[in-house]
């Protein structure tokens, strides 16, 4: 659940237990990239679709078929509730988009640390409609509240004093596979370490390659 001024949002079942079962491949693959469901209605915040928007064909149909393949499990949430208004679209319908050439490019970085590992939906300070991506991509600040307390999501712009500019390639590739600071520290969730630290080498620097390549931002408070 996600409960704020804006928005009580509810995650709700995506297993084949649920109503998406009805769901056809193509509604499913619409629902994630555009936030348009069978009937009509939008999803609302907080799924970004922003970045979901440019999933590969190849990688939007993987999804696809691994949520049809996870246990059935029986339930529903409560249903989400807006106290904003929601757009009519958030973008003209999604054709077809092709997966890029794995690398260690700023294109193949950029669309990891996007769509793929969400570094880009976290570390962006969020408005009622979601991360600010067009004028605060990477610039951190963002709030997340759990049992641990509160993290907020740091700077992962190159600003020399607040970003990662202070860091190393190693130094940074601790940081997001295994959640320690430079110093030895252990970072607090809910960052994903686990399922980071299985990147292939050649991903992780093609992330941090991109990373570099940000605007340099100050940390957005």
């Amino acid at each position: 659940m996600d409960d704020n001024p804006a928005f009580t949002a509810y995650a709700p079942n995506i297993t084949p237990g649920s109503r998406v079962v009805r769901w056809t491949d193509e509604e499913l693959v619409r629902a994630l990239r555009e936030g348009l469901r069978p009937d009509g209605t939008l999803i609302g915040p907080p799924m970004p679709f922003a970045l979901y928007r440019g999933l590969s064909d190849d990688d939007v149909q993987s999804i696809v078929a691994y949520l049809r393949s996870v246990p059935a499990v029986d339930g529903q949430q409560p249903e989400s509730v807006y106290n904003i208004p929601l757009p009519h679209a958030y973008g003209t319908p999604v054709e077809s988009v092709a997966h890029p050439e794995a690398g260690v490019t700023l294109e193949y970085g950029s669309y990891l640390a996007g769509p793929v590992a969400h570094c880009m939906e976290c570390h962006t300070p969020h408005g009622p409609q979601g991360p600010i991506l067009d004028t605060h991509a990477g610039a951190g600040g963002f709030e997340f509240r759990g049992p641990w307390g509160v993290s907020v999501a740091p700077n992962l712009t190159p600003h020399p004093e607040d970003g990662i500019a202070r860091y190393s390639d190693e130094e940074l590739k601790a940081m997001i596979t295994q959640g320690v600071h430079p110093d030895g520290k252990q970072m607090m969730p809910p960052m994903p370490y686990a399922y980071l630290a299985k990147m292939t080498p050649e991903d992780l620097d093609a992330i941090i390659l991109y990373l570099r390549s940000l605007k340099p931002l100050p940390l957005h408070e």
